[in-house]
Order: C-alpha cells, then sequence, then structure tokens
C-alpha cells in the first residue's frame, strides 16, 4: 500500500472525508484540498491511514468465546487484555475525544464511541457477559445520605456513591448483572478519603450488588521495566471460586530492564521520533530526535529542583535511569518535563521517553513491533500512555478469568429445575 494515494487508503477503510479529518484531527476542507492535488498531505498522515489498513487486512475473529463493554475505555489497553482471552467488545466509552482518536485508529473496524457514560442509559448499552472499567478515584458525598436521615428513610452505599463516576458502573452493573467484572484504579484507592471510598465501592458491589469479590494490587514491573502498582478487583455474579490472590503474575525481581524498550539502532527509523542516520558507511540507524533531549534550562532546573529537595530531606526529584535499569511510573504530566523518567546520554543532556517507548513501556507493542498506531501530538500520547494501563497484566487476569467466565456462561444456557415440594 506504499503507493496509494490518501483517497485510495480513505475509500479502502470505508471512511467518509468527514471521518478521515475526525480521526487525523484536520478540517474536512484539507482533506478535500489533498484528495483535489492542491496540497500534499503529510507522510505521517498516510503512514496512519496505511497502517490501519494493514491492520484491518489481518483479519479479527468472526466468533468470540464472550462478549465485554469496556467504560473509560481510554485507548484501549483494558480491551486488548481481555481480546487476548477470547473475548469480544461490543461497546465503548471514553469521553476525551484524543482518547477516542487513538483508540479508532487503533479498533477500525467496531462500533461507535459513546461519550460521556453520565447521558447514557443503561438500557441502551448491549448485553454483555463482562463490565471492564478503570474508573476515576472520586470521593463520595455524603450530602444524599444526611437527606434521608432527616427523612427517617433507608440509604445504601449506591445512594453514597451517586454523583461519582463509580455510581455509572453500579447502575449498569444492576441493569444487566452481566457474569464478571473487572475494575482497575491507582493502589491509594483502599487509602482514599480515609477509607471511606474503597468501603463505599467494596458495600455497593458486594452487598447491594451481591458479586463475589475478590482484591489484589499487581506491580506492573514483571511484564515491562517500569514500577507500576495498580489495584485490581474481580467480580462474579456467583461463586465460582475464583481468587486473585491465585493467580501467578511475573515476578516484578525479575522483570525486563529499559533497554528492552528504548529505540535500537538496529530498528528502522519511525516517523516523529528518530531519525536516519546518513553518515558515511553507515546504515539507516534509527537515532532518536533530538527534540526529546533536555534543554540547558530545563535539565538545570531539574537539578536545581532536586537539590533543595533534598536539602530539606524530601525525595522529590527526576528520575535517571540507564538501559540496564528500571523507571519509575508514567504519569499523565510527563509531556511537562518528562522528570520522572529520564534517559542518561553520553555527553549531552538526559532525554525524555519517545511516545513509541512509552508504548512498549505500557505493553501496547509486542516484541518491539510498532503495532500501536500513535495519532496524536507526543502531549496528548504522554497524557494518554500515563492515564494507561499495563497491558499484558491485563491479559493475564483475563486468561485467568475466562475458565469461570466461561463456567457461568455454560450455566446459563443450562436448565433449572425447581425442588420438589
Amino acid at each position: 500500500m506504499t503507493d496509494a494515494t490518501f483517497s485510495d487508503l480513505r475509500e479502502n477503510l470505508g471512511y467518509s472525508v468527514e471521518d478521515a479529518a475526525d480521526i487525523l484531527g484536520v478540517s474536512p476542507k484539507t482533506v478535500y484540498r489533498w484528495e483535489k492535488g492542491e496540497i500534499e498531505p503529510k507522510k505521517a498522515y498516510l503512514h496512519i491511514l496505511t497502517s490501519m489498513v494493514e491492520q484491518r487486512r489481518k483479519g479479527r475473529k468472526t466468533r468470540s468465546d464472550f462478549t465485554f463493554i469496556d467504560l473509560f475505555a481510554g485507548i484501549g489497553g483494558m480491551r486488548k487484555g481481555f481480546e487476548s482471552a477470547g473475548g469480544e467488545c461490543v461497546f465503548t466509552s471514553e469521553w476525551d475525544k484524543y482518547a477516542r482518536k487513538t483508540y479508532r485508529a487503533n479498533f477500525p473496524d467496531d462500533h461507535p464511541i459513546a461519550g460521556d457514560i453520565t447521558e447514557i442509559d443503561a438500557a441502551d448499552i448491549p448485553r454483555h457477559d463482562v463490565l471492564l472499567a478503570g474508573f476515576p478515584c472520586q470521593p463520595f458525598s455524603i450530602a444524599g445520605v444526611s437527606k434521608k436521615n432527616a427523612l427517617g428513610r433507608a440509604h445504601g452505599f449506591m445512594d453514597k456513591a451517586q454523583g461519582t463516576l463509580f455510581f455509572d458502573v453500579l447502575r449498569i452493573l444492576k441493569h444487566h448483572q452481566p457474569a464478571a467484572f473487572l475494575l482497575e484504579n491507582v493502589k491509594n484507592l483502599v487509602s482514599h478519603n480515609k477509607g471511606d471510598t474503597f468501603r463505599t465501592i467494596m458495600g455497593a458491589l458486594e452487598n447491594e450488588l451481591g458479586y463475589k469479590i475478590t482484591t489484589r494490587v499487581v506491580d506492573g514491573k514483571g511484564y515491562t521495566p517500569q514500577h507500576r502498582e495498580r489495584i485490581y478487583i474481580v467480580g462474579f455474579r456467583e461463586e465460582v471460586g475464583f481468587n486473585l490472590e491465585n493467580v501467578t503474575f511475573r515476578n516484578p525481581k525479575t522483570g525486563p530492564k529499559l533497554e528492552s524498550i528504548l529505540h535500537d539502532l538496529s530498528e528502522p527509523p519511525e516517523i516523529h521520533y528518530t531519525l536516519a542516520d546518513e553518515a558515511p558507511g553507515s546504515n539507516r540507524n534509527s537515532v532518536v530526535n533530538d527534540k526529546y533531549t533536555l534543554t540547558d534550562h530545563l535539565w538545570a532546573y531539574l537539578q536545581a529542583y532536586a537539590a533543595k529537595h533534598k536539602a530539606r530531606g524530601n525525595g522529590f526529584g527526576f528520575g535517571l535511569n540507564t538501559p540496564d535499569q528500571t523507571s519509575r511510573t508514567l504519569s499523565a504530566r510527563y509531556y511537562k518535563d518528562g522528570s520522572e523518567i529520564l534517559i542518561a546520554q553520553d555527553g549531552k543532556n538526559p532525554r525524555r521517553l519517545t511516545p513509541r517507548e512509552c508504548a512498549r513501556l505500557m505493553g501496547f507493542d509486542s516484541n518491539r513491533k510498532p503495532d500501536m498506531i500513535i495519532p496524536v501530538s507526543d502531549t496528548r500520547a504522554y497524557q494518554q500512555f500515563g492515564n494507561s494501563v499495563v497491558v499484558p497484566v491485563i491479559e493475564t487476569i483475563a486468561k485467568a478469568m475466562r475458565p469461570s467466565i466461561l463456567g457461568l456462561l455454560v450455566a446459563d444456557t443450562l436448565p433449572r429445575f425447581e425442588a420438589a415440594e
């Protein structure tokens, strides 16, 4: 498809001019000008559409073993994990338009992406077997509970959760009663708001919705070279004997090092992130673009900031890494200065990771292949990867849940006999 025109690629994907403009973040007028030959589209835009065509050509499963919905979907990390376990996504909700752009680029043959979940009726969501949600952490208000107390009326955990995004998870679970769910959040969810947030969550899921719950904090460092602890909450509609503590995850002490995700001189150059080394007698090696190297001003600032806090006995500062190490947690604020993960360079200032390296750090790209299409700016990409999940951790959980999910689905199809009176 290297010689295909923009129009060829767009039509191959079945997109209208407006669809293509939305995905690439340009105006429809610009697309029309490309197709009339008035101006040439950037190679990066052709690369994005070509990657989407190739992804579609690989084909997707026509049969799934179970269905799931992807709430607060981000860029599809949880979805990738559950597709690897034989699941099919039947509904997606994500409010951020830039995250939707990346999601759509990587899942082109798909249903529409719904926006704000608070505006979607649970009855309008397709039936599904599993609910996935990396929901935002919010404190729960006691205002509604206090009013019910004053009226002498009963209240419960779901009442306390009203007004938060977690309440939308609860109302969808209550309406559809799927066989199972997986929720993901930061480790500090347990202590958030003095523990009240977690108590409300567990009370609603267990006591009011009747799900059998198991939780566990998992460090993704066994899979990618990043210390990233997250809490996972798994629930089954009925007792199936599933326990997250019995799931075998890779040991964080023996996980990969940063060299496994950094750009390698043997790999092909990639638009935006690397430059081709044109030195006489050299191959077209992939070297990181100098734009990711910190300026003298920023590097001086970070060093002074770290020294100031060290003098005060604080642990604040930058994280400077070599390829044989692992990094701190990638955050959504990485685009600001890259301070939590800096890569040392010989003879010059350290550099940020490139978005491609962030994709690898989060486990999106398998075996260093650039599978993940990144159609957004570096700033947006850093935010999206910093908010995402470590994909192979989700794959491990999904594959562990799979037998119990299928067992419940089989049980649902069997005739039920009432006990003789």
